[in-house]
């Protein structure tokens, strides 16, 4: 593993707001946005379908059962990526001691959609999401926004504004204001999962009622 992407290194990164990303090349950058997009968790926009949608209960929805797959599966895009091999070793060992999860939604048991990020405090640095299957990860979204709001966080950083986040309320703030934001979030202390029973797969329907 890179000396610069150990565990201790990057929780302070994040801590400062600042997180990497690998070039073409596989060189580690490291990004300060100086607009940040953040989803209000307690305002967050979904749509009457997607919410039918997570009633229907189509997917299964599990936290932390892949969070390796989930990674590959984020970084398995044909006009390149940013998540390098080195970055997956290291957020996988972020992973093992606490820091990083993933949402992950199945049919069948097959994984068809998800996403992962770190968490600090009372914040969640959102890094990347998949899907092979319509919605599968606007339904990973969902879960995530609603177990945020139901464990206390209160900052859920998605890094660039894409039109893909504005549906869903996604906001852009100045770097000033973020800052100030983050600030409070690692004031707080709060938990992602609980235990091992926490990352057993549960249904969507299940999730809801």
């Amino acid at each position: 593993m890179l000396e610069e992407l150990r565990p201790v290194n990057l929780l302070s990164a994040y801590a400062c707001g600042i997180f990497p990303m690998a070039d073409e090349e596989g060189v580690v950058r490291w990004v300060r946005p100086r607009r940040r997009a953040v989803i209000p968790i307690d305002d967050f926009r979904a749509t009457r379908s997607l919410r039918a949608k997570v009633r229907q209960g189509i997917f299964e929805v599990a936290v932390d059962n892949s969070f390796g797959e989930v990674m590959r599966a984020c970084a398995d895009r044909p006009e390149g990526t940013w998540i390098s091999e080195e970055i997956i070793n290291a957020y996988e060992e972020l992973h093992r001691l606490g820091f990083a999860h993933s949402v992950e939604c199945r049919q069948r048991q097959e994984l068809v959609g998800g996403l992962y990020g770190v968490t600090l405090g009372g914040a969640f640095f959102g890094e990347s999401m998949f899907h092979r299957v319509t919605d599968a990860s606007k339904v990973a979204l969902f879960h995530l926004v609603e177990r945020l709001r139901a464990r206390g966080f209160v900052l859920l950083d998605v890094q660039f504004m894409t039109e893909h986040l504005r549906q869903f309320g996604t906001k852009e703030i100045a770097g000033r204001e973020y800052e100030r934001r983050l600030g409070a979030a690692l004031e707080l202390k709060r938990s992602f999962v609980d235990d091992m029973q926490d990352s057993s797969l549960e249904q969507s329907r299940d999730d809801e009622e």
